[in-house]
C-alpha cells in the first residue's frame, strides 16, 4: 500500500513543475493601440417640413465631393422672401452638401446639375426659382470648405424622379468638363 502523504506531495510537485514549464520565454508586450482620430460632435438636425431624408453615400466628380441629404417632390408652388410662385409642372427640391476636399479653390455651378426622371430625361435647375429662393447660381468653394444648399427644379407634373447627376469643378490644371456623378433618388 502506498503512503497517501507521499502521493499528495508528489502531485503538488508535479503540478508546480508543469506550471513553470508552460512559458515560452519572456512575456511579449502587445502592440500599442493607435489613438482614435478626434471627430467633431455635430448634433443631428430635424428634417425640414415636407422633405424626406436621403441616405446616400458621398460621390466625387472632379475636385468636388457631393452628398445628397434631402428631397421634396410634387410641390405646386412656394413663397419666397418677396414673391409667391407657381410651378409650370411640379417643383422638386434636392438638398445637397458641396465639399471641396482639396487644397485649392474650386467653383460650384448650379446650372450644370441635372435631375434625371424615370423616362431618362435630364432637367436643369430652374434659374428663376433658384434666384427667388436665394440659392446660389455660382459659388466659390474654398479649400476644405463644405456648403449645404438646395437645387430647385421645375419638371413636368407627371414625371417621377429617378436620380440626380452632380457636376464638380475639373481638377486643377484641367480644362476638360467632368462626366458627373449620379446619385439614385428613388
Amino acid at each position: 500500500m502506498r503512503n497517501p502523504l507521499i502521493l499528495f506531495t508528489g502531485a503538488i510537485m508535479a503540478s508546480a513543475v508543469l506550471t513553470g514549464c508552460t512559458g515560452t520565454g519572456p512575456a511579449k508586450s502587445a502592440a500599442p493601440t493607435p489613438a482614435p482620430t478626434p471627430t467633431y460632435e455635430l448634433p443631428p438636425r430635424p428634417v425640414r417640413p415636407g422633405e424626406r431624408p436621403v441616405d446616400a453615400r458621398p460621390v466625387n466628380d472632379g475636385d468636388t465631393r457631393f452628398q445628397v441629404i434631402g428631397l421634396q417632390t410634387g410641390l405646386s408652388g412656394f413663397f419666397g422672401s418677396h414673391a409667391e410662385w407657381q410651378a409650370k409642372g411640379q417643383y422638386v427640391v434636392v438638398r445637397i452638401i458641396v465639399e471641396n476636399p482639396g487644397r485649392t479653390n474650386s467653383r460650384f455651378q448650379a446650372k450644370r446639375q441635372k435631375l434625371i426622371t424615370t423616362d431618362g430625361a435630364a432637367h436643369s435647375v430652374d434659374d428663376f426659382t433658384q434666384a427667388i429662393k436665394r440659392q446660389p447660381d455660382t459659388l466659390p468653394v474654398g479649400a476644405e470648405v463644405k456648403v449645404e444648399m438646395d437645387l430647385w427644379f421645375d419638371i413636368p407634373k407627371e414625371a417621377k424622379v429617378s436620380a440626380i447627376r452632380l457636376f464638380g469643378d475639373p481638377p486643377l490644371g484641367s480644362s476638360a468638363a467632368t462626366d458627373g456623378a449620379e446619385v439614385p433618388l428613388s
